[in-house]
């Protein structure tokens, strides 16, 4: 019964096989860039942490393990399994899989079940009707058919070339969500560290700062001081009280920052709690910078991958839009069984059968192809761009977080030194005013200078950490291991 239908079936197989070796439009390579062999950071101080930890072997894949913190670990892994960006990624993922299924199943061939049962008049009252035969009619009908369009010019492979690598752009853009999620949330972390040692501080300073002022009170009532030394330290205290308070209003803000990038509900980002672990010095201490990157790790950037996966989709739809300029061969065949009567329906008498083929040669569209073709090779041309860009704008963020990583290198030792000049000089500045060899503005300077330079090593030490962020992430850190890299 089905041997027609086999018949056709594997003939359209065999020659499809045969024209898939034809697909007209061009084979995808890579473009060719001026791009250096390796990437390396300039010079830093010996001094700096980064310095001693420069060959450290770095996983860029789980960057955020080397800084040892239990609560970032934390943090990270109920982000990638909660936030939403994430999971509007996956679902586009899983369109995209679905669209490329779709598409593949066009280079088989269509195998249709049919069945049919009717019952029909004729008028008696025409010359149409033969003599003796019955006004009514029945009919059933069962058969199977197939038909196929063969894949010469590659049309259908070409289609199936684009969505495939459409689905690898999305699995990349997942990919540049994901090393965006991971790095934005560290960079809040580690603001988050910073502004409670911002607060620690201002603690420390706010307790000397009132300390100083009960002294001075004392001391005006005594009449060893007049009326503008006292309100200098009252002056003081509300200052260190003001930095306090905005270090507090900081730390909520990170907080509520990292639960939303954790994917937790409207009631736990309104009321965040948020683990602490290491705190700033020690992540400090333990961040690791490779000194000298090769170019081709940029390769496995996701937004690289993304971009060159939808240069290799449109440069496939230029072929597929070409081969619209061929002709189009189709292939049919049906089988099956039809009969006046139900009981004579699977019966040899009652078997039908038919083999085809179609050829189908544009003429005339008016142009209508050649737009398409056109509209194609557009489209290929904006994505080589965005290509481009996307290898331009990768050595651009390597190279502004190595610079920064430098930069924040010298100011941090600079800075450090700084600190321990002035506390030499708070200390020297105290004993002249104790002594009354100075004014108590000379060390409400020196105070001010201290706590300023303190707070400037943390603010150093928090850039820095975000500098190696942002590092990681430029050379395509945090990136899934399951995602699939450019060569695929």
């Amino acid at each position: 019964m089905f041997k027609p239908v086999l018949n056709v079936t594997a003939a359209a197989l065999l020659l499809a096989g045969l024209g898939g070796c034809a697909a007209v439009g061009p084979n995808y390579s890579r473009p060719v860039l001026d791009v250096p062999a390796t990437i390396t950071m300039p010079a830093a101080t010996s001094s700096s942490a980064t310095g001693s930890a420069n060959s450290a072997s770095v996983d860029l894949l789980t960057w955020w393990k080397a800084f040892q913190d239990p609560a970032l670990d934390g943090l990270l892994a109920e982000a990638a399994a909660n936030n939403q960006d994430l999971l509007l990624a996956a679902g586009r993922i899983a369109e995209a899989r679905a669209n490329a299924d779709a598409t593949n199943a066009n280079r088989y061939p269509v195998v249709d079940g049919t069945a049919s049962a009717t019952r029909s008049g004729s008028s008696e009252n025409t010359n149409l009707l033969p003599p003796g035969a019955k006004a009514t009619s029945k009919d059933f009908r069962l058969a199977l058919n197939a038909a196929y369009e063969i894949d010469f010019w590659g049309k259908f492979s070409r289609a199936d070339e684009a969505a495939r690598a459409r689905l690898v752009s999305q699995q990349a853009n997942r990919g540049v969500v994901l090393s965006g999620l991971y790095s934005t949330l560290a960079q809040n972390y580690f603001a988050l560290r910073s502004y409670d040692a911002q607060m620690v501080l201002a603690d420390s300073a706010l307790k000397t700062r009132q300390d100083n002022l009960r002294l001075q009170q004392k001391r005006f009532s005594a009449g060893s001081i007049g009326t503008l030394e006292l309100h200098q330290a009252e002056a003081e205290v509300a200052g260190t009280e003001v930095t306090r308070a905005q270090a507090e209003q900081q730390v909520a803000t990170n907080e509520a920052a990292i639960a939303l990038l954790a994917g937790r509900s409207p009631s736990a980002v309104a009321k965040p709690v948020i683990a602490r672990g290491a705190p700033i010095e020690t992540l400090y201490a333990h961040l690791p910078a490779p000194a000298d990157l090769p170019a081709d790790l940029l390769n496995r950037r996701p937004d690289i991958v993304a971009a060159e996966q939808s240069l290799i989709a449109a440069n496939a739809d230029v072929g597929q839009a070409r081969a619209n300029y061929f002709p189009s061969i189709r292939l049919t065949s049906g089988v099956g069984y039809e009969s006046n009567r139900l009981s004579e329906l699977i019966n040899p008498a009652s078997l039908l059968w038919n083999l085809g083929v179609g050829l189908t040669q544009p003429v005339f569209r008016a142009g209508a192809i050649g737009a398409l073709v056109s509209g194609a090779e557009a489209r290929k041309t904006q994505a080589h761009a965005q290509y481009v860009q996307s290898v331009q704008n990768a050595f651009r963020d390597v190279h502004d977080a190595l610079t920064a990583l430098s930069a924040n290198d010298k100011v941090y030792a600079a800075s450090n030194r700084r600190a321990a000049a002035l506390r030499d000089t708070l200390r020297l500045a105290t004993l002249r005013y104790n002594n009354g060899y100075s004014s108590y503005l000379e060390v409400l300077t020196a105070q001010r200078d201290l706590l300023q330079t303190q707070a400037s090593v943390i603010d150093v030490q928090r850039a820095h950490l975000t500098a190696a962020v942002g590092l990681y992430r430029a050379v395509g850190g945090g990136w899934d291991k399951d995602a699939p890299v450019a060569s695929n």
